[in-house]
């Protein structure tokens, strides 16, 4: 059973800045990512990192958040710097495995006080 684990959010005051983390059980990834919901909206695509080290960001979050990945352990993170509290949502990490299939994890809260 291929799990997600995800930790780092937290509640954080305007302009401050968290790092998500999300640690995958499966190895045979084409990408992974992430997308947030907040309160009322659709879930939306925010950063995604290729097996060949290439991102993705929307552009809502470019120039504050950063992608990275680091394969040996099998890690995703996502530095989020001067986060604005219209960053606030539950993230969600994925993973598109080669099989075709993906994968979601449980989500994380973060929360961005004006």
């Amino acid at each position: 059973q291929v799990q997600l684990v995800e930790s780092g959010g937290g509640l954080v005051q305007a302009g401050g800045s968290l790092r998500l983390s999300c640690a995958a059980s499966i190895f045979r990834i084409n990408a992974m990512g992430w997308y947030r919901q907040a309160p009322g909206k659709q879930r939306e695509f925010v950063s995604r990192i290729t097996s060949s080290g290439s991102t993705d960001y929307v552009d809502s979050v470019k120039g504050r958040f950063t992608i990275s990945r680091d394969n040996a352990k099998n890690t995703m993170y996502l530095q989020m710097n001067g986060l604005k509290p219209e960053d606030t949502a539950i993230y969600y990490c994925y993973v598109a495995a080669t099989s075709g299939n993906n994968y979601w994890g449980q989500g994380t809260q973060v929360t961005v006080s004006s």
